[in-house]
């Protein structure tokens, strides 16, 4: 219990890496006072153009993906049963930590980037699941909000079978509690979207490229 804990916390101080606040800093513009107020990518893009939303995504992705290599390459070594659930317990925390980051009133972002982090360390099928889904959502739709929902769906639900097909190098002591942290962050994207889902289901959702 206190090696989870002590990777939620790393974690979490890694997630506090805010690449889109920090970003704006260096432009001369308050992320969060512009567009929607969130400080990830979609609203980057949206108030500082293609060229940031990039480089606030790549920032947000590699926050996540360099502690969960760093974590998964301790613990192959030495405790290889348990070191992806590890692994997702440092991604939970650089997600919490780029939701609620402490410096900024717990205001950050909404943990896409992150969690696709968590997913290209993971498995490269649910990856190109993901990746397929998101790319046409959002060419059909424009909508970043309900792609990202559909992949942390689709993330949920392929992680829960590719689990109980033994997966991941799983113990199985710890399959359910793998599953039941999955379920967490999923439940948690959902719920930093419940803005987006009430203008979704209104018809007021905002669509890419336009301006908030």
């Amino acid at each position: 219990m206190m090696i989870r804990i002590l990777l939620l916390i790393i974690g979490y101080c890694c997630g506090l890496i805010e690449t889109g606040y920090w970003y704006g800093k260096i432009k001369g513009i308050d992320i969060r006072k512009e567009g929607s107020g969130n400080s990830g990518a979609t609203n980057s893009l949206r108030v500082m153009g293609k060229k940031a939303g990039l480089i606030v995504f790549l920032g947000d992705v590699l926050k996540c993906l360099i502690p969960c290599l760093i974590v998964l390459f301790v613990f192959k070594q030495k405790e290889s049963g348990n070191a992806y659930l590890y692994m997702l317990y440092t991604a939970t925390g650089v997600i919490l930590g780029h939701n609620y980051p402490c410096y900024m009133n717990f205001k950050g972002g909404k943990g896409i980037a992150c969690t696709a982090a968590l997913i290209l360390m993971l498995d490269w099928r649910t990856t190109l699941v993901c990746l397929v889904l998101f790319v046409v959502t959002v060419a059909i739709t424009r909508f970043v909000s309900l792609g990202s929902l559909l992949v942390v769906t689709a993330f949920f639900i392929m992680s829960v079978c590719f689990t109980q097909q033994g997966a991941y190098q799983l113990n199985a002591s710890v399959r359910m509690e793998f599953c039941t942290v999955i379920l967490f962050l999923t439940v948690l994207a959902y719920w930093r979207h419940r803005a987006n889902i009430v203008r979704l289901l209104h018809g007021t959702e905002n669509k890419i490229g336009a301006k908030k």
